[in-house]
Formats: structure tokens, C-alpha cells, sequence
């Protein structure tokens, strides 16, 4: 079953990258702003399923702890292993307006937390938020298209980065049949993972935290290898931020609005700021206008790996 996920995985997200590429040239939207709605958002789809399906079941840590360890995942281990395929350039136009979007997201979310509870009014505030929030990339995004389609429509002729150019239909089906790929190749490996955790003994808040985190972001990272192999990074980048954005917004307001979901203490003291400090990271790379290369990747995964090995420490596993 893991092998099996583990392919579904890998040949998901080389499908899905090489359909928004394509999709990208045709209909003429930017790959940052396809990976920020459109991979951003269906690569967040487990963590929708997940959270909802924890919370309704009673197991509220589970769904507070998907997010929060999904957006610190996306950023450390996302981030930092593509970085060793290919640098990771954050100098595309308009990076710094939506990394800034991702960051203020986010200290809404720990805002919110330090009230003690995600209820219905919480739930309404970040979907709402979220409808303003694609508006706004929508609206603005032709500012950044131009040059950046140029380029695009030019290497995708030529047979470049993603291959030969394919129809909008066609692109369309590789989209929506590489998200259905990652979906299901997550769910398959994140079973087996809480399975385990379960028989260690681990809590709730440390399994959403650790394994379903990972597991549910399995589908981002195996998106952003596929675009950074095809040296599309553009892509990478947007589907971290958008799926962070969307973990937030949608997931958590979401499950919010159906299910009352508690803040333990432990999120408070602790996995807020990392996640919080992975989103400012970001932000600094994207002020310096430094690309992000085997170094900066090499230490992302580090601190992904101390931030799980200390988790775990302090469940006393």
C-alpha cells in the first residue's frame, strides 16, 4: 500500500506540473498564480478532508494540528527539498506581495488561536477572508503575466520544460488527474503513518502535528520536486504559498464553521511560532532577492527534522 502511494505520488505531481505549465500558456495565466489558486488549493485538499473528518469524529487536535504542521511542513520540507534539485528563486513579480498576503494570513490564524477556540465566528472571518483574498489574486495578477507568459509560451514551443505543448482540455486533464493521483497516494501513506503513531502511544495533537501533517503534504512536495526538476520553481513557490494560504482560510474555516476546534496550550507556547517563523523566512529570502539553493534547502530540512524530533521529545515518545 505505501509503495503503491509512493508511486501515485510521484507520477501525480510530474502530471500536474506538466498540465499547468501547459494550461498556463494557453489561457494565459502566470505559473505563480496557477500554483498559488489552482495547485495550491487542490494539493490542500487532503487537509480539508482530514481536519473536517477529525473534527466531526471529536479528534479537534487532529484537525488543528493537520494545519499548523501542514504550514511548517510546506515550508521546511517542501521548500527545502526541491532547493537541493534546483535554487529556488524568490525574485518573480509580485513574490513579495503574496508571501506578505501568506504572513498577515497567518498572524490572523495565531490571533485567533490565542482566543481559546476556532467556533462558527472564527470559521466565517477566514472564509471570508478567503473570498477577498481571490479576488484580489485574480484582479491583479495581469500585472505580473506579460513577460512571464512570453517566456513560457516560447520554452513550451520549443519543446523546453514541459515538453510539447498540449490543449487547454487537455492540460485541464493532466491538472485534475494529477491532484486525484496525489490525493489518493497521500491517503494511502498517511494511514499506515497514524496506524503506527498510534501504537506508540503518540497524542492526537503530536499525530496531526507530525504524521498526518507530513502525510497530507505529501502531495505539495511531490508537486514541487516535479516543478523543480522541470527547473519550474515559479510553481513550486506558488503552491507553497497558496497552499498555506488555503490550509488556513479554507481548511480551517471550514472545519471551524461546522465543529467547534479547542486550541491546546501546547500549540500556544510553541508550534504557532514555528510556523509563524517558517512564513517570515520566507519573507526575508524574498526581501534579499536571494535564491534559495542546496545550502538554504539542506538547512530547512534540518530544522524540519529537530522541530519532529522535539515534538516527539516533549509527548514523551
Amino acid at each position: 500500500m505505501a509503495i503503491g502511494g509512493l508511486a501515485l505520488l510521484l507520477a501525480g505531481g510530474d502530471l500536474l506540473v506538466r498540465g499547468v505549465i501547459s494550461l498556463s500558456a494557453n489561457i494565459g495565466i502566470s505559473p505563480l498564480l496557477m500554483g498559488l489558486i489552482i495547485v495550491g488549493f487542490g494539493t490542500s485538499a487532503p487537509e480539508m478532508i482530514i481536519s473536517i473528518q477529525a473534527a466531526v469524529s471529536g479528534a479537534p487536535g487532529v484537525a488543528l494540528g493537520n494545519v499548523v504542521g501542514s504550514n511548517i511542513a510546506n515550508v521546511l520540507l517542501v521548500l527545502g527539498a526541491p532547493a537541493l534539485i534546483s535554487p529556488i528563486a524568490f525574485d518573480r513579480a509580485g513574490l513579495k506581495r503574496h508571501i506578505l498576503v501568506m504572513l498577515g494570513v497567518s498572524l490572523i490564524f495565531a490571533a485567533l488561536a490565542f482566543g481559546g477556540v476556532f467556533g462558527l465566528r472564527e470559521g466565517v472571518l477566514l472564509l471570508a477572508l478567503l473570498a477577498g483574498f481571490l479576488c484580489y489574486s485574480v484582479r491583479n495578477h495581469r500585472r505580473e503575466v506579460p513577460p512571464v507568459l512570453d517566456m513560457l509560451k516560447t520554452d513550451v514551443a520549443l519543446g523546453g520544460i514541459a515538453g510539447r505543448t498540449h490543449s487547454s482540455l487537455f492540460a485541464g486533464a493532466m491538472v485534475a488527474g494529477g491532484m486525484a493521483g496525489l490525493i489518493l497516494g497521500a491517503h494511502l501513506l498517511v494511514d499506515g503513518a497514524v496506524a503506527a503513531a498510534r501504537m506508540l502511544g503518540v497524542g492526537e495533537d503530536v499525530i496531526g502535528l507530525s504524521m498526518i501533517a507530513f502525510g497530507t503534504s505529501l502531495p505539495e512536495l511531490a508537486s514541487t520536486i516535479a516543478a523543480a526538476y522541470r527547473r519550474h520553481t515559479d510553481i513550486a513557490l506558488g503552491n507553497v504559498i497558496g497552499s498555506n494560504i488555503f490550509n488556513i482560510l479554507a481548511v480551517m474555516g471550514v472545519t471551524a464553521a461546522i465543529a467547534p476546534v479547542p486550541v491546546p496550550q501546547r500549540f500556544l507556547a510553541l508550534d504557532i511560532w514555528v510556523m509563524l517563523a517558517a512564513a517570515v523566512m520566507l519573507l526575508i529570502f524574498t526581501l534579499a532577492r536571494r535564491p534559495a539553493g542546496r545550502g538554504a534547502g539542506a538547512a530547512f530540512l534540518l530544522a524540519y527534522a529537530l522541530y519532529m524530533i522535539w515534538l516527539f521529545r516533549l509527548d514523551g515518545v
